[in-house]
């Protein structure tokens, strides 16, 4: 575990530090098993001027940040250090489609005559939708920036993509609990075009991020699809520490270079 990274309010203030970068994030920031999360492994690229003060938890979704579980943590910890921040990074959105529950209502009903990865969602703009999604998602993120603007206008915020999970099955606790899967073989999606599904989310993601980022002044959008090889996934949704790690490197240490934190 890096000690540039503090989960616990109480920890950080009796080490009496204040933090430059605040990380909003779900499990990419929080995964609580051997080898850290990614913000374990960007805390450590961090130089001596710098520390990350991280809210949110494992399974935080982007609504939760502003209207949910955490938005009261959000706002409290703006207000205790948004003004002094350098950065905020959040990491937020894969949580939306990933869950049967949150996966399953956006694909059709019956997918196996489909021939494209596309053609397995449902269209429409209407609630259970992949384009009614990342509107929403969208609009979590928009006034997620919007609240740390009011605080800090020119810090910079850095959001990210992750990467192309591999619908293995796999969980947390093995074989049978994963989040992608079961909705797929629910959906009836044929074996072959279950990757490209998974790939077709993180691409929309991305399209509705970089428009996010583009008419928010001061937010970098870090893009780490195709970094992975598939025996680099812990489970399907979070990387081996050695992933995290090469993830953090490739993608993240340029960012930090070019912010002067590393």
């Amino acid at each position: 575990m890096s000690d540039k990274v503090y989960w616990d309010l109480a920890r950080m203030q009796a080490d009496s530090v204040q933090p430059s970068i605040l990380a909003i994030g779900d499990s990419w920031f929080w995964y609580p098993f051997p080898g850290g999360s990614l913000i374990n492994q960007v805390g450590g690229m961090l130089n001596d001027d710098h520390h990350i003060y991280a809210v949110g938890n494992n399974g935080a979704e982007a609504y939760d940040y502003v209207h949910g579980k955490y938005a009261k943590t959000v706002r409290h910890t703006l207000n205790m250090f948004g003004d002094t921040l350098s950065a905020v990074f959040i990491s937020g959105g894969g949580n939306d489609f990933a869950g049967i529950s949150d996966l399953r209502p956006l694909l059709k009903q019956n997918c196996s005559a489909e021939e494209t990865a596309p053609g397995c969602f449902r269209t429409g703009r209407e609630p259970n939708t992949l384009p009614w999604l990342m509107a929403k998602t969208a609009e979590s993120y928009t006034t997620l920036i919007s609240q740390i603007r009011l605080h800090n206008p020119a810090a910079t915020i850095v959001l990210h993509n992750y990467d192309y999970a591999y619908p293995s099955g796999k969980g947390v606790f093995g074989d049978g609990s994963g989040w992608l899967l079961p909705a797929l073989v629910n959906a009836r999606v044929p074996e072959l075009l279950r990757f490209s599904c998974t790939c077709h989310l993180i691409d929309e993601f991305t399209k509705m991020l970089q428009r996010v980022a583009a008419v928010n002044p001061h937010v970098l959008l870090i893009d780490s699809r195709r970094t992975l090889e598939n025996n680099e996934w812990a489970n399907e949704i979070h990387p081996t520490p050695a992933g995290f790690r090469r993830i953090a490197e490739r993608h993240w240490k340029p960012v930090l270079d070019q912010l002067r934190m590393s």
